[in-house]
């Protein structure tokens, strides 16, 4: 008898970066359904699908996402928002994935922790991300969001960079 590969693999990861921007600015493009298409999903080739932000704790919608491109599945990311502390935190959980005829695959669930602390002029952002990745290949999806998140983290400095 063989072991069966996992179908779970967990992982936590903890991203850190300042902004030049005040914890307001950088709390707002979160909390800005424009400002966080912006910096979150939107690149050249990209396509929304759907495209939903109730930025409020347990908002009846909370974030529901769907994306991708003419060469690529349709991503999804469906989002709860669980804490949200004005200027300070945000908690979430999301699932992220892949949809490929109707179906979910390579998909993860995750709870997301950002921190938001004045740093002079600026900010200091704390992303912290514990996740389920699922399927014989999760563990291999681990550092693969952890550069997705850092990613994202730069799509957002050049967010703040725009609207200075």
């Amino acid at each position: 008898m063989t072991a069966e590969a996992p179908i779970v693999a967990h992982g936590t990861f903890v991203l850190k970066r300042r902004y030049d921007a005040a914890p307001a600015r950088v709390f707002r493009a979160w909390a800005d359904p424009v400002a966080f298409r912006r910096w979150f999903v939107e690149a050249p080739g990209a396509t929304i699908h759907d495209w939903v932000h109730d930025f409020r704790v347990g908002g009846a919608g909370g974030g529901r996402y769907r994306f991708g491109g003419p060469e690529n599945d349709t991503g999804f990311n469906d989002t709860l928002f669980l804490d949200i502390v004005e200027n300070r935190r945000v908690i979430l959980s999301y699932v992220m994935g892949t949809e490929v005829g109707g179906e979910r695959i390579r998909f993860s669930a995750s709870l997301a922790t950002i921190e938001l602390v004045a740093d002079g002029a600026g900010t200091q952002l704390t992303y912290t991300e514990q996740g389920a990745y699922f399927g014989a290949d999760g563990a291999g999806h681990i550092p693969l969001r952890e550069e997705g998140c850092a990613a994202m983290l730069e799509n957002l400095a050049r967010q703040l960079e725009e609207a200075a």
